[in-house]
């Protein structure tokens, strides 16, 4: 009988550890499956970002581009004015071309047209 109850002691404990070692892995795997959906959380967020910044990016490049568009038609419509008004009124053919002053650095020095 004390053998038996001895046996039944065993393998009670060893029952025991068993579920405590299956206890212990279960809630390592929980753990490690929160730590894995906290990653994917904060590179979708990444990669969110990275989309809008892209979507940002082509869409101002998009717009620089069109804005150039707009400069050259006007351009070119301020030519077509000018070169009409030439041959409506015989005059002299008109250079387009920038002779360079165009660029402005924000000192005019206009200090030459002062009174005297």
């Amino acid at each position: 009988m004390s053998e038996v109850q001895k046996q039944q002691a065993l393998t009670a404990e060893k029952v025991a550890i068993e579920q405590s070692k299956s206890q212990f892995e279960i809630q390592r795997m929980r753990t490690e499956a929160q730590i894995k959906r906290e990653l994917m959380a904060e590179e979708f967020n990444y990669q969110m970002q990275l989309a809008q910044a892209r979507i940002k990016s082509e869409s101002q490049r998009d717009k620089e581009i069109e804005d150039r568009k707009d400069k050259r038609t006007r351009i070119s419509g301020t030519q077509q004015s000018e070169m009409i008004e030439q041959r409506q009124n015989n005059l002299l053919p008109k250079n387009f071309e920038s002779k360079g002053n165009d660029v402005l650095s924000g000192n005019f020095g206009l200090g030459q047209f002062d009174p005297k």
